[in-house]
């Protein structure tokens, strides 16, 4: 229980007034006390003297009777030194104060007719007033009485323990307001580590509490979308891996039972088997890819070298995929283009990039690429007559096995991560890609690099 931050706040906060207190009490008393001092002996003054007039005035016979009676009245101990310096102690019954330490100088100053006060500092606080008693010269000091004293000290406690009463019912208020959306937020925190991703707090303060919760809102958010992707992922990668499995297998079942495939089937099988591997080891390849272009330590080796020299050998390098088609290859650029950049990766870029055009360009077409100088850029444009892409779609061309349309891609090769690999590795230059299309009018790709 102590754990919680709930009894953790209460007992900070306790602490804190309860020392705040204590130690304004403390500082208030020590540099409050001679003035404390003053008031009481002032008070003291006037009292004395009082005392001194109605002797003066009454002419008591009974002086001890007076004394007595001025002593219950003022509550105040006197001390009545003749002099000779003999005292006589008046004071209230049961009062346990201890009697004040008074000088001899101190009395003589008084029987000499002087005004006394209790040095500051003293242990007991007195004044000293001459007493002119049955004609004979007496010194009078009236003591502060501990009873007094008593009364002040238990005021002072009970004010203090009063403001710590008051304080802990407001901290008991305040600690149940601050810890009941931390609170809401531990219960959702558990229900978010198990699974349940549609959990979302509500709060309506705009505090730094308030911003934790809508943090916490956001990445509730962000780890369904991301549970989602992954779903939807190991779906991706397990239909494609199930596939050509399935064709492997079932081809090789049946080569394995001679009596099931004609001796002149049996190459045409087997070219299957093999075309079905070769998916699966660039399926293969294309997710390590991926895999290691996500990480931080990704070798990344940069070198300066001209870029339109670059992308003329990955035409030369496709030639045999768009000569066979018939499709017409443009290449319009500036002589050079100096870049510094990881050579192999953007060559991975543009292998993708032609590819998919020529994937999807129907014979006889034709592909015009660009690059030209944009500021501090260099801009490299493809653009092709292929069957292009619906509006709808293009806004999830770069998501990790997306296809344009599935049931096209039985006769052409592919498994949606070419793309992705090309955004990737775009974003790793502080580039960015640009995919412009609409239905049977074409596709044009836009990749912009940094020079440096």
């Amino acid at each position: 229980m102590t754990k919680t931050l709930y009894v953790r706040i209460i007992c900070t906060f306790l602490i804190i007034i309860s020392v705040s207190l204590v130690s304004a009490f403390l500082i208030g008393m020590t540099l409050f006390k001679n003035e404390i001092d003053t008031v009481g002996q002032n008070d003291m003054i006037t009292v004395g003297e009082d005392i001194i007039q109605l002797y003066e005035q009454t002419k008591p016979v009974d002086r001890e009777s007076f004394l007595k009676s001025a002593v219950n009245i003022s509550a105040h101990p006197i001390h009545m030194y003749d002099a000779s310096g003999n005292v006589t102690v008046y004071r209230i019954d049961n009062d346990n104060t201890t009697y004040a330490n008074i000088s001899r100088d101190a009395v003589q100053q008084v029987l000499l007719g002087q005004y006394y006060r209790s040095p500051g500092g003293a242990k007991q606080t007195f004044i000293g007033l001459p007493f002119l008693l049955e004609g004979k010269q007496h010194a009078m000091f009236l003591q502060f009485s501990s009873e007094n004293e008593q009364i002040i000290n238990r005021l002072m406690l009970i004010i203090l323990l009063l403001g710590l009463l008051i304080g802990s019912l407001c901290i008991l208020g305040a600690a149940t307001y601050l810890v009941k959306p931390l609170q809401a937020l531990t219960i959702a925190t558990k229900r978010l580590a198990k699974g349940d991703f549609d959990v979302k707090v509500k709060m309506k303060s705009a505090d730094e509490i308030g911003v934790l919760t809508q943090g916490f809102n956001e990445m509730a958010i962000e780890l369904k979308q991301l549970e989602q992707m992954r779903q939807d992922f190991v779906t991706n990668v397990s239909h494609e891996i199930q596939t050509p499995l399935t064709s492997i297998s079932g081809f090789a079942i049946a080569l394995k039972n001679s009596h099931l495939v004609a001796e002149n089937k049996r190459n045409y099988y087997l070219d299957i088997i093999i075309s079905e591997s070769r998916r699966l080891s660039r399926l293969s390849d294309n997710l390590l890819k991926l895999a290691s272009l996500d990480l931080d330590n990704h070798p990344f080796e940069t070198s300066t070298f001209n870029l339109v020299e670059q992308i003329r050998q990955v035409i030369v390098t496709c030639e045999p995929q768009w000569s066979a088609k018939g499709i017409r290859i443009i290449l319009d650029s500036i002589d050079e283009a100096n870049i510094k950049a990881d050579i192999d990766q953007l060559n991975q870029v543009w292998i993708n990039l032609l590819g998919n055009s020529i994937k999807f360009t129907p014979d006889d077409g034709h592909i015009e690429i660009g690059i030209n100088h944009l500021e501090d850029r260099i801009c490299v444009t493809i653009v092709d007559s292929g069957i292009g892409i619906s509006k709808e779609q293009i806004a999830y061309v770069f998501d990790r096995f997306y296809k344009t349309d599935p049931s096209r891609n039985r006769n052409i090769s592919g498994n949606g991560l070419g793309l992705a690999i090309v955004k990737r590795i775009v974003a790793l230059h502080h580039g960015d890609i640009e995919i412009k299309s609409e239905l049977n009018e074409g596709t044009t790709v836009v990749v912009r690099l940094p020079i440096q």
